[in-house]
């Protein structure tokens, strides 16, 4: 069956104009499946029964899958049967009974302003790589962008003289604006970290790692880990973690929703609107450790 996950792959990346991550997290997630049903003998999407879906996703309940985990699994396998229910009349869709489990929205975890403040201090060397690591943590809180579109920025989509990116994919893109803070760390880091690390190769990325090339997700999600370490925060922090504090910290400052989704390139409102209900919580908080009549 990896053929045919081959093709639905292939699909996604020409017709739907998916992004690399997507279809590697289709990818991963059908490979579980076909490993699973090759060892039940089941070699053919055409042979794949009903009974076969059941019994995958109580395997995943069996082995404590998360229940995340599950429901991506589950909306990875219908996109396959829908993709080829479309394509092949001989091949019926028989994952519409698949349910996905119910998963608890918890609140996304939030550093405090001071953290924040001791985890930017950390690069605090002269050297390329920490300068480098400097502009990339400052341009990351200071924009809220995702790490995979941090490690994608181009020279080009960077404009300082008005102080904002352009972040884009397939389907669209958009424009964020940084703070005088960020603009001057990258400023730093074009003239003094960028070219030495960049050396004879000629690569157009903004970040580069020390050989030259485009830095990688691994890369900076390593870097991130070792400045939390060093600046004392027990935390677990993760790029995400500096996304979710910039909104957080936008909507708690009076930042309105529309403009904080906007920067955030969410494509519903509902997505960002659970910083809202964060800083309601957060007033609330404030209201009943501080009002005389409590």
């Amino acid at each position: 069956m990896i053929k045919e996950i081959d093709q639905f792959i292939s699909y996604l990346h020409n017709v739907k104009k998916t992004s690399t991550n997507t279809e590697l997290s289709y990818k991963r997630d059908l490979k579980k499946f076909v490993a699973f049903l090759e060892e039940r003998g089941v070699n053919s999407i055409k042979e794949v029964s009903e009974k076969d879906l059941k019994d995958y996703v109580q395997y995943m309940n069996d082995n404590d899958f998360k229940p995340a985990t599950i429901s991506r699994n589950i909306a990875s396998i219908k996109a396959l049967f829908h993709y080829f229910s479309t394509e092949n009349a001989d091949i019926a869709d028989i994952s519409g009974k698949l349910k996905a489990p119910k998963i608890e929205k918890k609140a996304p975890e939030i550093m405090t302003t001071s953290e924040v403040n001791r985890l930017l201090e950390q690069p605090s060397g002269e050297g390329p790589k920490e300068v480098r690591d400097k502009a990339m943590l400052e341009l990351l809180y200071a924009t809220g962008i995702r790490v995979s579109e941090l490690i994608s920025l181009k020279m080009s989509d960077v404009n300082l003289q008005m102080n904002c990116i352009v972040c884009s994919d397939a389907k669209k893109e958009r424009v964020v604006p940084f703070n005088a803070t960020a603009r001057d760390a990258i400023v730093r880091y074009l003239e003094d970290g960028r070219e030495a690390l960049v050396g004879n190769t000629d690569c157009d990325s903004l970040f580069v790692n020390c050989s030259g090339d485009s830095m990688s997700r691994q890369g900076f999600w390593k870097l991130i880990k070792y400045y939390t370490k060093k600046a004392g925060i027990e935390a677990d922090i993760t790029p995400h973690t500096l996304r979710h504090s910039f909104a957080a910290h936008l909507v708690e400052n009076g930042a309105d929703l529309k403009s904080v989704q906007e920067m955030l390139g969410h494509s519903d409102i509902s997505t960002t609107q659970i910083y809202a209900h964060m800083n309601h919580n957060h007033l609330r908080d404030v209201y009943a450790k501080s009002h005389p009549r409590r």
